[in-house]
């Protein structure tokens, strides 16, 4: 794997290539953030969030986009409901293990925040060092759907498409992968909650208040079921606060990955 802004060549999981871009120190010098996007996200839209994240801490940020999404393979369609479960488990530890990491701090972003909390509530993975989890989902909620019912009508008929063909090989791909499986009927009684429970690493939640796609519900579902230290970051915004409210969420990534790394040092020094 090349350590570059601009690769030459995607990452491969599975026979499958992954669009990805590094800043900051590579692996071997510091940790690592990973950037999980959301569920119409890739590389491109995080635009200078990544550059930003690895020259306020330090530390070294990879993000990728995910199969279906930006310059990555296309995937077959229709997504499985349990896709975030199988996305988590399958190919966040190929791609910490494609890149070399060894201590992990993952930042998920909506659908990538889930998939952060399912990854690191069902393994046991001490690459992973602690959760930075924006705007996460845990279970469908009324207001939640109906704005993605409002997406679908954005895409069929507004300039959704049009908008997401500037950063997508495959627009059709990504945006109906993640829409039908959502507004899919079996969907609404979807719930991993419980991955809450067994997640034993420190995390910073953070949410918008007018969060258009989730309550502050999901960030009291982690306060009233974590076993784990948690921060909670509240903002005046909705659904994408890295974006809304850039250098609160800077200042307090930077803060929390700083404490990490300290409580780490100290428990060198103490073992």
């Amino acid at each position: 794997m090349e350590w570059s802004k601009n690769p030459t060549e995607p990452l491969r999981v599975n026979g499958v290539a992954l669009e990805y871009s590094c800043h900051g120190p590579a692996p071997s010098q510091t940790p690592t953030i990973v950037l999980l996007h959301e569920g119409l996200g890739c590389v491109a839209l995080w635009r200078d969030f990544p550059a930003r994240l690895a020259e306020r801490t330090g530390l070294g940020v990879l993000t990728y986009s995910r199969q279906g999404y930006g310059k990555s393979d296309p995937i077959p369609l229709p997504r499985p409901l349990d896709y975030q479960s199988r996305e988590a488990l399958e190919v966040i530890p190929l791609v910490l293990d494609a890149a070399g990491i060894e201590r992990a701090i993952l930042f998920g972003h909506s659908d990538g925040a889930t998939m952060a909390a399912i990854y690191a509530g069902s393994t046991e993975d001490r690459r992973v060092r602690g959760l930075i989890l924006e705007a996460p989902h845990f279970f469908t909620e009324p207001g939640g759907l109906a704005s993605i019912a409002a997406a679908r009508d954005a895409y069929e008929s507004g300039d959704l498409k049009a908008k997401m063909a500037k950063y997508h090989r495959d627009p059709d791909g990504a945006f109906k992968g993640w829409n039908d499986a959502w507004l899919s009927p079996g969907f609404k009684a979807w719930n991993v909650a419980e991955v809450i429970d067994y997640i034993r690493v420190p995390i910073l939640a953070i949410q918008g208040r007018r969060d258009q796609y989730g309550t502050m519900a999901q960030i009291e579902e982690i306060e009233n079921r974590a076993y784990c230290p948690v921060d909670t970051l509240l903002l005046d915004c909705q659904h994408a606060p890295h974006q809304e409210c850039p250098e609160q969420v800077l200042t307090e990534a930077a803060e929390f990955c700083a404490r990490l790394i300290r409580i780490e040092a100290a428990q060198v020094i103490t073992a």
